[in-house]
């Protein structure tokens, strides 16, 4: 097993400890979307737990030293992103900037917060990509004010085909410290789901929207 895959497990498995992820597979979720999930993820509970967002900094660390080590700005994004990409940023010896989902409507007006040069090459961190939307929009205003995105950072990804797709249509890499695949094992080897559940735990991955017609 590589590092990378260690840190998936171990990232997946402490998500699973705190009540960060939660699996119902036969009570599903209703996002604010209006989708039907069996998964519900708040990694904000992770700044809690001195030891799991340690565990996170250092996992975002090895990434960035594996696929952006030329990186000269990390971003967090509002709101989730912001106190990992705080600790990472420390940890490199960094400069920092936050992006809100929208600028503020007083004062300067500012969407970024802190100091983003021109041509400075940046990386986003995010706790959670679902769809991948709010983090491109991110990735967006980074480059409209002149930096150059290297590329996505997230704790979590749902590895949901749809993110996949704008990812790879905004030509921006996306590189997560765990997911929805390591996860579901994981959640199975700590008894968080039982064996006959994984197979529609799955098909929701792969068909979101006909996993939902189940409980219409």
């Amino acid at each position: 097993m590589n590092l990378k895959e260690q840190i998936a497990i171990d990232i997946a498995e402490a998500l699973l400890k705190i009540g960060a992820v939660v699996l119902r597979p036969n009570e599903p979720f209703t996002w604010a979307s209006g989708m039907k999930s069996p998964i519900y993820c708040d990694n904000r509970l992770t700044i809690s737990y001195p030891e799991i967002r340690e565990m996170i900094a250092d996992g975002f660390v090895t990434l960035i030293k594996q696929y952006h080590p030329d990186a000269e700005l990390i971003a967090g994004a509002a709101t989730g992103g912001i106190p990992h990409a705080a600790w990472v940023a420390q940890k490199l010896k960094l400069p920092m900037v936050y992006v809100r989902d929208k600028a503020k409507g007083h004062g300067k007006e500012n969407r970024i917060e802190g100091l983003l040069k021109p041509g400075q090459k940046t990386v986003v961190i995010e706790d959670l990509v679902s769809t991948g939307g709010s983090s491109l929009k991110v990735a967006e205003a980074v480059k409209e004010a002149g930096g150059e995105v290297l590329g996505v950072l997230a704790i979590f990804t749902y590895e949901l085909e749809s993110a996949a797709e704008a990812f790879a249509n905004q030509n921006i890499p996306l590189h997560t410290l765990t997911n929805y695949s390591m996860l579901l094992p994981t959640a199975l080897q700590m008894g968080k789901i039982a064996s006959k559940d994984t197979a529609l735990l799955t098909s929701w991955k792969a068909d979101p929207q006909n996993y939902a017609h189940r409980f219409e």
